[in-house]
């Protein structure tokens, strides 16, 4: 009988083994090289949607922001030019006064009577010298002394009365100008001296803010330059223009002082209160300005992503890198970069990279 050609179990299993994993290496090699050879053709299709921006010329209105100060146009404390106890006080805080409006008077009576006293002094002093001039001058009768010192004598008796009304008239504290008392320092009974503050008036119309610019913007600011002034307090807002620039620079903090007239103004904004001052630097009549949103932060700045070889809905991804000028809100003006017409990608820009393929799915 002839003899079985079968091997042994264990090298059966040997070579089943082996052929296994060689089957199974090849197997595993060729998918590897299948999927490798597929990679170039995946990126290849990659195509990322995104949304562009036409660049139109616009204007812009570059600004200097600043905090601010409300200021009367004038505050002034009336003092008494004559001493004595107040008699009468005749304005209350708060009043609107008129220019030479009483707003307080002294006792007066002793300037009264030395007004009458001087009053009659002259009288006499004039009469004397009526009679000496006309006997002089038309008899010869006297000497040059005595028609010399009767002269005098009239004009210093004269004098002397205009003194004493004048002294009398000091007696009423009045108004300088137009405006509002905002505080009374005396009361009926009080005594006042040469000096003493009576009162401060303040001149309302119009009102000023005051603030202070970095020296670095002293270029820039002009007398006549518009400005939004913003009252947090109020919730409202009000134009205004320059019209004092500070000639020096604060050495403390480097700022030069400017002063703004408020166009429009009423007794709700008061001096002192604080506000932020928008003021106009300069105005660019055309301008590329891109939303801030599109820009992309690099090792050396910024850039932006545009669409070039646009076909259809279909185009190439172009990073420009910027150099950037004013900005405000949300918006940024393009120095160099950009041009008109160029299409800014707006939306998906932090996807891409140079050379992508695009898919525009929106434009404005």
């Amino acid at each position: 009988m002839p003899r079985s050609l079968s091997l042994p179990w264990s090298r059966r299993w040997l070579v089943a083994a082996l052929a296994l994993c060689t089957t199974s290496l090849t197997a595993c090699g060729e998918e590897a090289d299948a999927v490798d050879a597929d990679a170039p053709a995946q990126d290849a299709r990659r195509i990322i949607n995104v949304g562009i921006e036409r660049l139109q010329p616009r204007s812009f209105t570059d600004v200097i922001r600043l905090t601010g100060t409300v200021v009367a146009d004038r505050s002034v404390v009336v003092a008494a030019e004559e001493g004595g106890t107040i008699s009468r006080v005749v304005v209350d805080k708060g009043q609107s006064v008129r220019a030479g409006d009483i707003l307080a008077e002294i006792d007066d009576e002793m300037l009264r009577a030395q007004r009458d006293e001087s009053q009659a002094q002259m009288s006499l002093t004039q009469q004397l010298w009526d009679r000496t001039r006309r006997l002089y001058e038309e008899d010869g009768i006297g000497t040059e002394n005595e028609y010399l010192q009767a002269r005098y004598n009239a004009e210093q008796a004269k004098a002397r009365l205009a003194l004493a009304e004048a002294r009398l008239g000091h007696t009423k504290i009045r108004a300088p100008f137009d405006g509002v008392p905002d505080a009374r320092h005396v009361e009926v009974g009080s005594v006042a001296g040469p000096g003493t503050a009576i009162a401060t008036v303040v001149d309302l119309s119009p009102l000023k803010v005051a603030a202070g610019v970095p020296e670095r913007y002293a270029a820039d600011v002009r007398k006549g330059a518009r400005a939004v002034v913003v009252f947090d307090a109020l919730g409202d807002t009000s134009s205004a223009l320059v019209e004092f620039v500070g000639a020096s620079v604060h050495p403390s903090n480097r700022t030069f002082p400017v002063e703004l007239a408020l166009e429009e103004s009423d007794h709700v904004i008061k001096p002192e209160m604080v506000a932020d001052v928008v003021l106009e630097r300069r105005f660019l009549q055309s301008a590329v300005i891109v939303p801030r949103q599109s820009l992309v932060r690099t090792e050396g700045g910024f850039s932006a992503f545009v669409a070039i070889d646009i076909r259809g809905d279909e185009a190439m991804a172009e990073v420009r890198p910027l150099t950037l000028g004013a900005s405000a809100q949300d918006e940024v003006v393009v120095i160099k970069g950009l041009r008109v017409d160029d299409r800014l990608v707006v939306l998906g820009q932090t996807q891409i990279a140079q050379g992508d393929r695009l898919r525009i799915v929106s434009e404005r």
